[in-house]
């Protein structure tokens, strides 16, 4: 096992020191060293797959498999994960899209019209992902299925389940709560998910009736 999972690059000094804490992090702390050897990756829908964070190495055998794009679930920024996989798309020639969904709390709408987006436009065959593959892929992966593929709720719930280390009676069971909320709406009237989640979702409001 390789204690890098991205490309290595000559450091020295202060630069040095900051790259080997990244790693550290990323690898204990973000819980990598345990991704090299497991992951929950699943086809979704022809060209759409979901997995778990994946380390340098996946992403090279997954550019080897065709796929283009990277829909990294978890935002933004300087963190470790976020570091290194953007330097392992750069060097893989992958394009990587950002969107920070939630898993413990409702999501943002802007974050999830952001989604939708990229379901649109990003170059398949595509990767949705999070850090466990468990949770935020999970609704992302139902959210597809819904809006492309005509799938009811029930029907593409089961990305949200224990097969993916999914559980519905902790904080992340939100996600599938924001699911029912879109479920009930159709009983008053057809709506795409999309349009719902533009027009009629709050997030607070989801989050407060989760709790309750």
């Amino acid at each position: 096992m390789k204690l890098f999972s991205r490309p290595r690059r000559e450091a020295s000094g202060r630069d040095f020191g900051r790259r080997w804490r990244a790693v550290l992090h990323y690898q204990f702390v973000d819980h990598a060293i345990l991704r090299h050897g497991w992951t929950n990756m699943d086809e979704v829908a022809p060209g759409v797959w979901r997995s778990n964070q994946p380390t340098h190495g996946r992403l090279r055998a997954l550019k080897a498999r065709g796929i283009r794009t990277i829909v990294n679930l978890r935002g933004e920024g300087e963190s470790s994960f976020h570091r290194f996989e953007r330097e392992s798309c750069a060097a893989l020639g992958l394009t990587l899209v950002s969107v920070a969904l939630r898993s413990r709390r409702a999501p943002e709408r802007a974050e999830v019209l952001k989604l939708f987006e990229a379901f649109r436009t990003a170059e398949r065959p595509f990767l949705i992902h999070c850090k466990s593959g468990a949770d935020r892929s999970g609704f992302a992966a139902a959210l597809y299925l819904i809006a492309h593929r005509g799938e009811t709720v029930a029907e593409a719930r089961r990305h949200l389940s224990w097969r993916y280390l999914h559980m519905r009676r902790g904080r992340a069971g939100v996600l599938g709560h924001i699911l029912d909320l879109y479920a009930a709406r159709l009983r008053g009237g057809p709506i795409g998910i999309e349009e719902w989640f533009r027009t009629d979702y709050d997030a607070e409001a989801a989050q407060a009736g989760f709790r309750a």
